[in-house]
């Protein structure tokens, strides 16, 4: 039996010690918190790494302070397009939603199109069918109702912007989260579930579903979850390159999140971070912005909650 292992996210940016009250950081750690010990439970137990995955997701996505499930952030036309996604690293199966509303935890959907249907990614309208075949909770458009994002939207609207979270000047942080999983059979798993960016348009997606560019597990070599600017992960595939360096070059899982986070990503300009699991227990928690929402906890060690870079 190997001891387990569990690392979550909740974005990552510009996340200043100096711009953040002391009432605000413990709400963020608190939070964390909850989702970290939700997805150790499963794991305590026994239980699978994609089950520790999906649970510790589904608290993160229930809190309104991240930018997923309750929390999504508004799109140019007034409403919550989210995306998420899983992916098992025993046989490399995956699901994943995009451009979906009114689903109360995307991250249970995209489980969904993992174990009850033959596809990987499903979109839109076709992913809301779905999703209402199979019994997932809706939520009316006032559940994802938030001040804070409702002037955040407000702001974009008016200078005609798209706003990342981690770009906001006011530093406020309500990012993607995921969250990454090792269960004692050697099992790992990771996900990934977003809002995306205020004001987006076209149907914009980002990385968090596309599996390989946001989200990307295989018991082989490691479990990875992203967070930062999309466009660029998604360009980098960056959940799967940190995957390759391992395969095909034998790098150490922080050899491989080092050179793709700090390196490649940085050469074309792409701000973020990710958190990666290998199937020793191995944790890295890389970002290359000022800070990422982050924790983790390997069996018999104690909880390590950040923020901040330092």
């Amino acid at each position: 039996m190997n001891p387990y292992a569990i690392a979550i996210h909740g974005g990552a940016g510009t996340i200043l010690r100096s711009a953040m009250t002391a009432e605000k950081e413990t709400a963020y750690r608190k939070a964390l918190e909850d989702s970290i010990l939700a997805g150790e439970a499963i794991l305590k137990r026994g239980g699978h790494a994609l089950d520790a995955v999906e649970a510790a997701i589904r608290i993160m996505e229930d809190n309104p302070l991240f930018n997923a499930g309750k929390g999504a952030v508004f799109t140019h036309d007034g409403k919550h397009e989210m995306d998420a996604s899983l992916m098992n690293g025993k046989d490399l199966t995956a699901g994943a939603v995009a451009g979906v509303s009114n689903i109360k935890n995307p991250v249970a959907l995209a489980r969904a199109v993992m174990d009850k249907s033959e596809h990987v990614f499903l979109a839109g309208q076709g992913a809301m069918e779905f999703a209402k075949k199979n019994n997932i909770d809706f939520a009316p458009d006032d559940y994802f109702y938030v001040q804070m994002r409702y002037e955040q939207w407000q702001e974009a609207l008016k200078s005609d912007t798209v706003i990342l979270d981690h770009t906001e000047k006011d530093h406020k942080k309500f990012g993607t989260v995921g969250a990454v999983a090792l269960d004692v059979k050697g099992n790992l798993a990771a996900g990934t579930s977003t809002g995306g960016m205020t004001n987006k348009k076209h149907g914009r997606v980002g990385d968090t579903p596309i599996i390989g560019a946001g989200t990307y597990a295989n018991n082989a070599t490691c479990a990875v979850s992203c967070t930062g600017h999309g466009e660029f992960f998604i360009r980098s595939v960056v959940a799967y390159d940190v995957s390759c360096l391992m395969e095909y070059k034998g790098l150490s899982l922080k050899e491989a999140c080092q050179k793709v986070v700090q390196d490649k990503l940085v050469k074309i300009g792409g701000e973020g971070g990710l958190i990666a699991l290998d199937a020793k227990g191995n944790i890295e928690l890389s970002f290359n912005s000022e800070g990422m929402y982050r924790a983790s906890k390997v069996q018999g060690n104690s909880l390590y909650i950040g923020i901040y870079k330092d």
